[in-house]
This record gives C-alpha cells, sequence and structure tokens, in this order.
C-alpha cells in the first residue's frame, strides 16, 4: 500500500472529488465544491517527494522533475481510481488527484436528457460535450461511450490524456490510447485512427488548430467524433470551433462545421440546494436545417433563438434549464444566479439583500 492511499481514503469516505498537496500546506480537498483541509500540518518537501515518486513511474518522475508538469492515472483499488495532475508552485511540488469512479454510470443513473441518446444513435458527424473543468464532461461522455457499447456493434477509439475510464468490451471493440503514452498529441492519435477501422473516436481535448481540422475532417469521412471543448454554451463553442483556425480559412470551416455538426452538450455543475452534492444542469442544441445555416452565415447570435423553439425536438437553452431546477428547489437562487446567462432573469428570485448587491455591482460594472 502507498503512503499516498491513506489521503486517497480520506478523500473516498468523505465523499469528495479532489485531493490537494502543496509543498507548504495542510492537504485539502474538495466536497460538495468546497475546499476544506483535512490536517492542520502543513505538507514538507520530503513527505511530498516520497509519496508523489512513489506513485508514478521513474521515467515519469524525471519527466515532471525536468518540465515541472505531469498527468497520469493512477488506480488504488478496484473502486477508486485517481486522475494525477503534477505542477510546480513557488513553495515546491504541488498535486490535485481527481477521483474518477470505476463504475461507470448510465446516461439514465446521470439524469441526463434522454436525447443525449440520440447522440450515440448516429453514425457519422461531429458531436460536442462542453463546459468548464470539473463539468462532469468525462462522466457524461464515458456514459454515452457506455450506452453505444452495450448497444451497437462498433470500433470505438478514444484519445486521452490521461485515460480516465476504463471500458470493457461489450458489443463493441474499444480501443483506448494515452497520449502521450501511446500517441504523441491528440492529433498524432486521430490521424491513426483514420486507419484503424474505428467508426467512433472520442477525443479527450481539442485544444489546438490541427486536432480541431482532423476532427472535422475525420467527421466529414463518416466518423462519429466525440470531442469536448472548455466552452459553457452551444453558441460559444460554435464560435470557438470557427475561430481556432485562421480568418482567410473560415469560411470554409463554417461550410464544413454546418454539414459535420450533429450537436452540442453544454454542461455545468451546480450546488444542490440541500447540501447534498452537485447536479449537472446542460443546454442542448441539436443541428436542424435552420442551425446549419445559422453557421453556414456566422450568425451564432440567432442560436439561442433555436435553441429555444427547438424544445419538442429535445433542444434546450442553458438559462431555461436553471431556471427549471431553481423552481422544482433541486437548486438556490442564488447558485442558479451566480451560473446564469441573462443575470437579471433570476434577480427577482434572489433574497432581497442578495439582490440589492447584485444590483449594486451591476450598477459598478
Amino acid at each position: 500500500m502507498a503512503y499516498i492511499d491513506d489521503f486517497f481514503k480520506v478523500l473516498v469516505d468523505y465523499g469528495a472529488s479532489d485531493l490537494h498537496l502543496s509543498e507548504g500546506q495542510p492537504p485539502k480537498i474538495r466536497r460538495n465544491g468546497e475546499i476544506i483541509p483535512i490536517r492542520e500540518e502543513a505538507l514538507t518537501h520530503e513527505e511530498m517527494s516520497y509519496m508523489l515518486s512513489e506513485i508514478c513511474l521513474p521515467q515519469r518522475w524525471e519527466k515532471y522533475e525536468e518540465t515541472g508538469d505531469l498527468d497520469f492515472a493512477y488506480q488504488m483499488d478496484e473502486q477508486s481510481r485517481f486522475r494525477c495532475n503534477y505542477l510546480k508552485q513557488a513553495h515546491g511540488y504541488g498535486a490535485v488527484f481527481r477521483l474518477i469512479p470505476t463504475k461507470i454510470l448510465t446516461l439514465e443513473q446521470l439524469n441526463v436528457p434522454p436525447v443525449i441518446k440520440e447522440f450515440g444513435d448516429m453514425r457519422g458527424g461531429i458531436v460536442l460535450v462542453t463546459g468548464p473543468t470539473g463539468s462532469g464532461k468525462s462522466t457524461t461522455l464515458a456514459a454515452l461511450i457506455d450506452y453505444i457499447n452495450t448497444n451497437y456493434g462498433r470500433h470505438i477509439v478514444t484519445i486521452e490524456e490521461p485515460i480516465e475510464f476504463v471500458h470493457r468490451n461489450k458489443k463493441s471493440i474499444i480501443t483506448q490510447r494515452e497520449v502521450p503514452e501511446h500517441a504523441s498529441t491528440f492529433a498524432v492519435g486521430l490521424k491513426a485512427a483514420l486507419r484503424e477501422d474505428a467508426d467512433i473516436v472520442l477525443v479527450g481535448e481539442m485544444r489546438d488548430l490541427e486536432t480541431i481540422q482532423l476532427a472535422l475532417t475525420a467527421a466529414e469521412t463518416g466518423l462519429l467524433v466525440f470531442g469536448t471543448l472548455h466552452t459553457n454554451n452551444a453558441r460559444k463553442t460554435v464560435d470557438r470551433m470557427i475561430d481556432a483556425f485562421p480568418a482567410e480559412q473560415q469560411s470554409q470551416v463554417r461550410t464544413m462545421l454546418a454539414s459535420s455538426l450533429r450537436g452540442v452538450v453544454a454542461q455545468l455543475l451546480f450546488k444542490k440546494a440541500d447540501g447534498q452534492g452537485r447536479v449537472a444542469i446542460n443546454e442542448i442544441l441539436k443541428v436542424n436545417p435552420a442551425v446549419s445555416a445559422i453557421i453556414r452565415e456566422g450568425a451564432t447570435q440567432k442560436l439561442q433563438d433555436v435553441i429555444v423553439a427547438g424544445k419538442s425536438e429535445g433542444m434546450q437553452f442553458m438559462d431555461d434549464a436553471i431556471w427549471a431546477r431553481m423552481l422544482d428547489g433541486t437548486i438556490s437562487p442564488h447558485e442558479a444566479y451566480m451560473k446564469a446567462i441573462d443575470k437579471n432573469r433570476f434577480k427577482a428570485a434572489l433574497p432581497p439583500e442578495e439582490a440589492d448587491l447584485a444590483n449594486a455591482s451591476g450598477a459598478a460594472a
């Protein structure tokens, strides 16, 4: 048993999501969105060096010492797997660990809108699952891949940094590749997938022009591509995809995206009003002829109206979804206001003293 496992056990026992270790600080965990210390004593250089190097291959430790950054996954036991990020900071070593459930939850168990399942039934195109870091994108994508794996005989290639959820073959064959262990970059892994008789490719992060370009090309050639971006809603997602390209290529990219994009699932995580954990709320864009035309002409400001009007097709606008969860008591008015796009809509629901503060900050801005 590794020394660090004691800290991981505290994390698991408390139902927390992340462990933060930073030289010169006490160890801390994130529980229900709040960061709390788990002991008073600060972590020393020797303690950090011992426990971080113990669960890490020697060549990886060398790389971390050299570059100051490292990403990998560590499995403590059958129930507990962690995404590990080592970093160097002002006071020395640092690391953040995210608990990855080893049991992949189904889309039903995640309680996501049923329309998300339809993206798993598709045969080609690109589907983007977006949201800030820690919003549960990987969990939703793992459930979507598991749905395909359970119902269809496909070859699914995942390119991740690191591999988070480990899938076992059911009806499908799943090939999981880790950057930089199995492919030097996401773009290299994606290019290789085109030669690997893949039906579906999951790209863990679409962070550069080459990866986005290859993802669009793969979708155009008939693959179903799932990708993630750190954007909060559908409109920003479409803009980010196009803005990644030089100005002279953007018109052509709009045409490519208009024909290959199948949908956007944007996800935000909210604290529950009862303090019992967090809940994901989604904005959903399904691409129909109206959406394709909007993307082609570069008029993404019109997407909100199409999403609001597309309720019968399963679309939902983020503020509408937040409003519904606030009305049914799942989240507090304060939490809804903080993450909504149109703050004015939610201001009236705030308690008077909070509404006054919101008005004051609005006036100052």
